[in-house]
């Protein structure tokens, strides 16, 4: 799930990015354009009752493409994303539009 509210300026929107707990993976970690698609920078909480999440401000009025990457091996899209779109490695790459 992908929710949306205000940021902590007008520029900015606070997503959190959530995936089931029942996902099954050691570490989950979200990777994308908004951090250069470093594999290590961002990784997912889990909790029992709520599964993975992350919390992110990003800039207001653009669009990112981004995955989950699970235990630094195994490429998942979220199914709740704004879009979808190819990439170079003849995958495809969820869109989150803010």
């Amino acid at each position: 799930m992908i929710t949306k509210q205000p940021g902590s300026s007008p520029n900015t929107v606070r997503i959190t990015f959530s995936i089931p707990s029942h996902l099954w993976a050691t570490e989950v970690h979200l990777v994308g354009d908004f951090n250069n698609w470093d594999r290590r920078s961002l990784p997912l909480e889990h909790t029992m009752h709520d599964g993975w999440r992350i919390n992110l401000e990003l800039p207001r009025g653009r669009a990112y493409q981004y995955r989950y990457l699970l235990d630094g091996a195994k490429w998942c899209n979220d199914c709740n994303a704004d879009g979808y779109i190819s990439n170079v490695f003849g995958g495809v790459n969820s869109v989150i539009e803010t």
